[in-house]
């Protein structure tokens, strides 16, 4: 939904002045968006208190006094359910937020003293931080931006590893006899897509991430209507492009990319304008561990799926006129989350995996001189390092609990510092834990390494 002109005016005049950033935090589903949004407020919130935020120079140096939320501007959207996120934390046993269902937002005022004050030493200023919350499989959709109805298919087709093709079995039953030019039946075409949309559920549920529509996997009030009543046809790729554009308006061919034009325009562009096009700033969070668990095919998935979201967004360096008028994201940060869930020297290894994984468009962006860095965090940390004696040894381990109330103290196991091939997978398992929130004892929420997240995204906005 498009601002007020009374807001847009605010905010360009405010962008004018460098004092607002929109900052995008990007993941993927189960990626730990909502855990890092509401670490981020927490701590920010708690600056200059009791917040632990020793890499963050201004929050060290105390210049950084604190934030505050400011009043939903946009009656439109949806405020970042936060609160309702630190009382599911709160509650006893404590559990992990509601995952996202839908987009929300939320904007912070930070007020901070310059390094270099005024003449008379007490000068405040303040930074306007705007954050945005959304579903992991809607960003999967981003994309198809860059598709017509024929390229997708082809897209599609190209995925179909065995693993992944498993979980479509029944849908390619159902559509291999599907004649592209015989006329569209809508009962047929609903009953086709519906076995689609149980084939990615599935696949997600297996681990993948590769996944499209994804407002299939999350509809929302679409559910139901013939905009998510799609899918790609096999053997696209090998017809004629002029056999295909001469197919009658009723075909099975022309209602099913008719369909998928719309929702592209209707559902997805929206969607981008709205919400994607003016980023400042970007975190993109990466769930190694979980895609590690899941083996390597779902690991290359997650890897191709990176690769091409990363490609919808417009980076490069910034200008008055830019910021103004055509934003782009100045400086990217890529985190591997979840680093609470392995032992703290497996850190480093987790950063050069990151790295590793990424490697093409990272290369891409620093061609482009946007500053990038790989980090290790944990938005909230639910587990405390320990050493254990075996054998005689002192041996790292994590102590915690899992998400069925069991004690653990275990080793969780290493990470690897490149990329896996294929004698690494068949010599080694994984079975990285999932652990639950530690309980709350009052202050700021226990981290590791969101300081330094901070630092790198808004830091020399406070200076």
């Amino acid at each position: 939904m498009r601002q007020p002109l009374a807001r847009e005016i605010t905010d360009l005049i405010e962008r004018g002045r460098d004092r607002q950033l929109r900052l995008a935090v990007t993941g993927l589903s189960r990626s730990g968006k909502t855990a890092f949004l509401t670490s981020l407020v927490n701590q920010l919130r708690h600056a200059g208190l009791e917040a632990r935020l020793d890499l963050l120079p201004a929050a060290r140096q105390g210049r950084l006094l604190g934030a505050r939320r400011v009043n939903q501007q946009d009656l439109g959207v949806p405020r970042f359910p936060y609160d309702q996120a630190m009382a599911a934390l709160a509650e006893t046993p404590p559990r992990w937020p509601d995952p996202t269902r839908g987009i929300s937002e939320l904007r912070l005022e930070l007020r901070y003293r310059p390094e270099r004050r005024g003449w008379l030493g007490s000068e405040t200023r303040r930074l306007t931080l705007d954050l945005f919350d959304y579903p992991g499989e809607w960003l999967l959709d981003l994309p198809l931006l860059a598709h017509d109805y024929p390229s997708w298919c082809r897209s599609q087709q190209a995925l179909a590893g065995e693993q992944r093709r498993a979980h479509f079995a029944a849908w390619h039953a159902a559509v291999e006899d599907l004649d592209p030019a015989a006329e569209a039946d809508e009962a047929q075409l609903a009953e086709i897509a519906e076995r689609y949309a149980q084939g990615l559920r599935g696949a997600r549920e297996a681990g993948f991430a590769d996944l499209q529509p994804g407002r299939f996997l999350l509809p929302g009030d679409l559910s139901g209507a013939p905009v998510l009543q799609f899918f790609p046809l096999p053997g696209i790729a090998e017809a004629e492009p002029t056999e295909l554009a001469a197919l009658p308006p009723e075909s099975n061919y022309a209602t099913l990319a008719r369909r998928f034009q719309y929702y592209q325009q209707h559902i997805v562009r929206p969607f981008y304008r709205d919400h994607f096009r003016r980023f400042d700033r970007q975190i993109v969070l990466v769930d190694l561990l979980g895609a590690l668990n899941a083996g390597p095919e779902r690991f290359e998935d997650l890897s191709r799926a990176l690769a091409n979201l990363m490609q919808s967004f417009d980076y490069g360096r910034r200008s008055l006129l830019s910021r103004l008028f055509a934003p782009r994201i100045d400086r990217l940060a890529i985190a591997a989350t979840k680093a609470d869930h392995v032992t703290p020297e497996q850190h480093p290894r987790m950063v050069a995996l990151l790295e590793a994984l990424l490697a093409e468009p990272l290369q891409d962006l620093r061609f482009a001189s946007v500053p990038v860095r790989a980090i290790s965090l944990a938005a909230i940390r639910a587990s405390e390092a320990r050493e254990v004696e075996h054998r005689g040894q002192r041996t790292p381990a994590l102590r915690g609990t899992a998400l069925d109330g069991e004690p653990l103290l275990l080793f969780p196991g290493e990470v690897p510092g490149r990329l896996p091939d294929d004698a690494f997978w068949s010599r080694q398992g994984f079975a990285f834990p999932h652990f639950r929130p530690l309980p709350l004892e009052g202050g700021a929420l226990p981290h590791i390494r969101m300081d330094a997240a901070l630092d790198w995204l808004i830091g020399d906005k406070l200076s």
